[in-house]
């Protein structure tokens, strides 16, 4: 669960010029089973889950998860994004706000991640002004590296976990001053 402190889950609905995040939904399940099972989407994430666990898995209707967002293009979700307040999966981010971000090989290639994580950088701006967000990729991940820097997003450092060289980066809606 997360504890972004006093913001109210889920937000209303963020429209962007293409797109809705919102809160997961029914109608979501196959996108997340698909999602979760496929090799591309986690070739930088320790592999692909077994589809027929997923199918077992992942429940019919979706609880309330504090912290998730389903990218929705013309009523299909096309990814996920979250946003949660980090418990220590790695030490950098513990206790800090992670932006973590996935989305179906079909969407990669047409700005939806940036177009996605900038609307949702900006709602947790407003929601939590000046408070910082970090995100961790792999340094192989040329499309996640790209897209950190797109986001504005400033590496803190690189470290070695899971197998491979990671990067660690953070992002502030405050400028920092001279």
């Amino acid at each position: 669960m997360t504890d972004l402190g006093p913001v109210a889950w889920p937000p209303a609905p963020i429209k962007t010029e293409r797109l809705v995040l919102r809160e997961p939904e029914a109608r979501d399940r196959a996108a997340f089973v698909e999602l979760l099972a496929s090799p591309e989407v986690h070739t930088y994430l320790g592999g692909p889950q077994p589809r027929d666990e997923l199918e077992r898995a992942v429940p019919e209707i979706s609880g309330r998860r504090p912290g998730l967002l389903v990218i929705d293009l013309d009523g299909a979700m096309i990814g996920q994004i979250t946003l949660y307040r980090e418990t220590g999966h790695l030490r950098q981010a513990a206790g800090k706000a992670e932006l973590g971000y996935l989305f179906l090989p079909q969407a990669w290639g047409y700005g939806y991640a940036a177009e996605a994580c900038a609307a949702a950088l900006d709602w947790f701006a407003d929601a939590l002004p000046g408070e910082p967000v970090v995100l961790a990729t792999q340094t192989a991940n040329e499309r996640s590296m790209r897209l950190a820097a797109k986001l504005g997003f400033t590496e803190v450092e690189r470290f070695e976990a899971y197998g491979a060289e990671q990067w660690f980066g953070m992002w502030s809606s405050v400028t920092p001053s001279g």
